[in-house]
């Protein structure tokens, strides 16, 4: 079976590269002019040059393939990267889209729980649960529940395409980092002066990866299945009080409003976004989310898919690892 993944230099791509070789694909890593080199896909993967949103190179790099990965997206909240986010999530999920039509190949796509409504009854979101269009906040979420619905729709117009929707991973090999992999930085060097009372489900990016190939070979065309963790659902204190068990610093025990929180990320959008061009720290439309806590069920992927449910303080103590030595290596984190 010969793959082709998008994002391979990604943290969740590169897991699902090596995930595909591990169990015997021959796989084909998307790198992207001016982006990670081809140096930076895990050892095994041949590296094809292109970028998503260019349909003659997705074209190429998907002849002869069975199934494509599309994992490649921009997680970006800033404000400014907008355009950016929009043109990478949608219009390389629609060039994926025809590169597998023309290839022949099936389509497993990379969602995410962004895509995923949260109830207001205190319940957690699952598959079913709509999303009403106030909860949808922000470039990056809209631009994921874009390129969802198209992915469905090509389902539902004959494509053999899976959906999986991941929630926060966590684990080695978060180069960037994303999000969750910042707050983690931040703990572990204790630039993190107070909280906000949310929270999030995390997940070991490894159940993650293997939940790409299950969903292929166990899931329904046109459903998606939620990547995330029953134990993982944890307020934002619970995931400091995590980092500090596997070697990181007590958490702040300062909780501010969100009112606070929106205030502070307003003012490093304007500073950090818009003046010095830079992506904020502290994004404003990740304070917006963060007034709901985004806990979701993935019992769907648990009983069909057979979804992996890893041990998350093994998980949290691996990215801490990984962060503390070869991300300091990297400039991920302060040594």
């Amino acid at each position: 079976m010969r793959a082709l993944v998008t994002g391979a230099t990604g943290f969740i791509g590169s897991h699902v590269a090596v995930h595909l070789r591990d169990t015997g694909y021959e796989v084909r890593g998307l790198v992207r002019p001016g982006g990670a080199p081809a140096s930076a896909l895990p050892e095994g993967i041949e590296p094809v040059p292109g970028d998503v949103r260019d349909p003659d190179a997705m074209r190429r790099a998907a002849e002869g393939t069975d199934v494509i990965f599309h994992v490649a997206a921009v997680y970006a909240l800033g404000r400014r990267q907008a355009a950016r986010v929009r043109s990478v999530n949608v219009d390389g999920t629609a060039v994926a889209i025809g590169a597998a039509r023309q290839a022949g190949a099936r389509l497993v796509h990379t969602s995410s729980v962004a895509t995923v409504g949260i109830p207001g009854d205190g319940t957690h979101g699952d598959e079913e649960t709509h999303q009403p269009i106030s909860q949808v906040i922000g470039a990056y979420k809209q631009s994921k529940v874009e390129a969802e619905s198209l992915v469905r729709r090509a389902a539902a117009t004959g494509l053999e395409a899976y959906v999986v929707n991941p929630s926060a991973p966590i684990g080695p090999g978060d180069r960037r980092p994303t999000p969750t992999g910042r707050l983690i930085t931040d703990a572990l060097t204790g630039r993190l002066p107070a909280y906000v009372d949310t929270g999030l489900n995390i997940v070991d990016v490894r159940d993650v990866a293997a939940g790409h190939l299950l969903a292929l070979e166990h899931g329904r065309p046109g459903r998606r299945y939620i990547l995330g963790n029953a134990w993982g659902n944890m307020s934002l204190r619970q995931i400091l009080e995590l980092v500090h068990r596997v070697g990181g610093p007590p958490p702040p025990a300062r909780r501010i409003p969100h009112s606070v929180a929106i205030a502070a990320a307003a003012a490093d959008e304007f500073v950090e976004g818009r003046i010095l061009r830079r992506e904020p720290r502290a994004p404003l439309d990740g304070a917006l989310l963060a007034r709901r806590r985004m806990f979701f069920s993935p019992q769907r992927a648990i009983r069909e898919l057979g979804l992996p449910q890893s041990d998350l303080t093994a998980a949290m103590r691996d990215a801490a690892e990984w962060f503390l030595t070869v991300g300091a290596r990297r400039g991920t984190v302060a040594a």
